[in-house]
């Protein structure tokens, strides 16, 4: 049972448009660790039901993300129609989706994410496998010659996070800003961060880079940054590989059927898991950030059962407030930066 808290009101935010997070499958070449992925079942979108979502919302961008997406036997037909479609488009990929893809198809894209969480080819490839770095470098570099902008992420972690700023400078190698999330526990906790290893990596990776924007809300309130419109359970929507549709990709449970996105349309953000990503804890009513920190990552607080809470790396709630400076770089068209808690630098 939820106590009582304040829900945001999605209709105050001003989203006219929704950046639509479409996992076409759950299928990968690769088996990392720290995935969120559910690994254990193949499931797979039909091009009728990637039309039918489409349909449903007023949508301003579209990523392909979740699985290896290439390896849908329809992929290729599914790209057509998305191709067809008047979005941003965008993909992440390990590199092997955009390594079988011609390069009609990979101008497609407004924006290639490639999956870099190391700054060499050792520690990549023990990570994520043998000749992931010189496949994401290829790749990244055919990107470019093409004309198409590439951005690296990362998932910030135990075992990388004073070190992504060393990441970022590879990714400066591609003019590439690094868009960081910060690792939820959706299937093991052995990668999660300490609250002292969160702040340590924010600070580190700010000291050497410029910042594009802070979608972290936590980060985004101590920086001193205003509230950030759009996000979870207001100005996104995730469909999953076994068409059913959540607020926040990492938010536990299988969601909700997809036909219930079909015939709510846009008013899916009115529906439970939607209001319960826009609650404020009551602890966090008297905090001077809650505008623009909302008690935290929702679906952090969610993982970790405790939705009425605020975010375990708060600091206020310590009673201590860690200083964050930045350095503000010129913005960039990405169409991800309001979609999820995520934040996006770039080397100096």
């Amino acid at each position: 049972m939820i106590a009582a808290t304040t829900v945001r009101n999605a209709a105050q935010t001003e989203v006219k448009e929704f950046a639509l997070g479409l996992a076409l499958t759950n299928e990968c070449n690769l088996a990392c660790s720290f995935c969120y992925r559910d690994p254990d079942r193949i499931d797979r979108l039909t091009l009728d039901q990637v039309r039918a979502v489409m349909e449903s919302l007023p949508i301003r961008s579209v990523n392909l993300g979740t699985g290896e997406n290439g390896m849908h036997p329809d992929f290729q037909r599914i790209l057509t129609f998305l191709k067809s479609q008047p979005v941003k488009l965008t993909i992440t990929s390990n590199g092997h989706t955009i390594a079988i893809l011609d390069d009609e198809d990979v101008r497609a894209f407004h924006d290639v994410e490639f999956s870099l969480d190391y700054p060499n080819k050792a520690e990549q490839d023990a990570q994520r496998g043998v000749g992931n770095w010189d496949l994401i470098h290829d790749q990244a570099a055919r990107c470019r010659r093409l004309g198409v902008p590439v951005t690296i992420t990362a998932v910030m972690m135990k075992a990388n996070y004073s070190r992504l700023a060393e990441v970022a400078r590879v990714a400066k190698r591609f003019d590439a800003p690094l868009r960081v999330n910060v690792y939820q526990a959706v299937r093991t906790d052995a990668f999660a961060l300490s609250y002292e290893e969160y702040w340590q990596g924010f600070r580190r990776l700010f000291a050497a880079t410029d910042v594009i924007v802070i979608g972290e809300p936590l980060v985004r309130a101590l920086a001193g940054l205003p509230p950030l419109l759009g996000g979870c359970g207001v100005g996104t929507v995730r469909v999953t590989p076994r068409a059913t549709t959540q607020a926040c990709v990492y938010w536990p449970g299988t969601g909700e059927p997809l036909s219930k996105l079909l015939d709510a349309g846009e008013k899916i953000v009115n529906t439970p898991a939607f209001v319960a990503t826009r609650m404020l804890p009551p602890a966090c009513e008297p905090c001077e950030f809650r505008e623009t920190c909302h008690g935290g990552c929702a679906g952090r607080r969610k993982l970790h059962g405790a939705l009425d809470q605020p975010d375990i790396y708060c600091p206020i709630i310590r009673g201590e407030r860690p200083r964050l400076d930045i350095k503000m770089a010129a913005t960039r068209d990405l169409p991800k930066i309001g979609s999820a808690c995520t934040t996006v630098v770039i080397a100096r």
